[in-house]
């Protein structure tokens, strides 16, 4: 399993070290998957390490001296777990959405307050959630609702933004852009017209890494006031190009992220881990609306 979000990407290195270590207790069909799949992740460090199992009822089952191992049968995350914890994530950012788009258009001048704080606040939680060994449900859900009202305060100052450009409906769009975008990445996964591979990976890999430099670049251009201070993201058919490829490499994220799920599954992984799963999504999701809400101010911006 292989992803190149770093939440989901410790579901990978737990599969890889309860593979290594714990063979014997390794579920067959998951392990299977995993090698038919793909190649091992780059980043995973599979240290071999003997140890006993937890007894049945442990606090801690599924874990041992930090490797994952795969949980006793009734206790594994299924499909429909994944399901339930995104919907409930993802009605909370929602609804956080509402609440910070509502301080924002209340209150003159707190708009840049509440994105600054809820920056602040998705950042950190986001950070504590994807290094947390052990994933906690109440901080992944106010990861969501900190997330959402930062969605919810930003999508507003975007609106506004686009209306002095006489561009209605930007945040509608966005928001359908990507709700689309998840539907068709989610089928052309499901009916494996694209293969998440190895060389799949690598591709994804190469082109995050030359989109960060770029971004830092362009954050740095910002502040020099390149680009009327949106950095080289302003700066006309160059900066919609490198809107399209951020849009790109958010949505090929997705399927990314669904392979991981897949293969937490079929490793037999504990049923807790199903809110890691639904919160390395919601991140990518994060990321592909804010990707369309830029591009579409682009859009917006061109028409003066």
């Amino acid at each position: 399993m292989q992803t190149a979000n770093p939440i989901l990407s410790r579901i990978d290195r737990d599969a890889a070290q309860a593979a290594s270590s714990c063979p014997g207790f390794a579920y067959e069909e998951g392990r299977t998957a995993v090698a038919a799949a793909q190649a091992p992740a780059p980043q995973a460090t599979a240290a071999a390490t003997s140890a006993a199992v937890h007894s049945a009822g442990a606090a801690d089952a599924g874990y041992y001296a930090g490797v994952q191992i795969p949980a006793p049968v009734g206790q594994r995350v299924t499909f429909a777990d994944v399901m339930v914890k995104s919907a409930i994530m993802f009605g909370l950012a929602v609804v956080g959405a509402f609440v910070g788009w509502g301080l924002t258009a209340a209150v003159p001048g707190i708009g840049t307050g509440v994105v600054l704080v809820a920056t602040v606040g998705t950042l950190v939680l986001g950070l504590v959630n994807a290094f947390k060994r052990q994933v906690s449900p109440p901080l992944t859900l106010l990861y969501a609702a900190c997330s959402g009202i930062f969605l919810g305060a930003i999508s507003y100052w975007y609106n506004e933004l686009a209306l002095q450009s006489d561009y209605e409906g930007l945040v509608l769009q966005a928001v359908l852009a990507t709700f689309t975008t998840f539907g068709v990445m989610l089928l052309l996964y499901g009916t494996g017209i694209v293969k998440v591979n190895g060389r799949f990976m690598k591709i994804m890999i190469v082109a995050m890494v030359s989109y960060l430099f770029i971004g830092i670049a362009s954050f740095v251009a910002a502040l020099l006031g390149v680009g009327g201070g949106w950095g080289f993201y302003g700066v006309g058919t160059l900066g919609l190009l490198l809107c399209v490829f951020g849009v790109g490499l958010a949505a090929f994220s997705l399927m990314l992220d669904f392979e991981a799920i897949k293969q937490g599954i079929a490793m037999g992984l504990p049923e807790r881990e199903s809110w890691r799963m639904s919160f390395g999504l919601l991140v990518t999701l994060v990321w592909l609306y804010l990707e369309f809400l830029r591009m579409f101010a682009i859009i917006a911006s061109g028409r003066e």
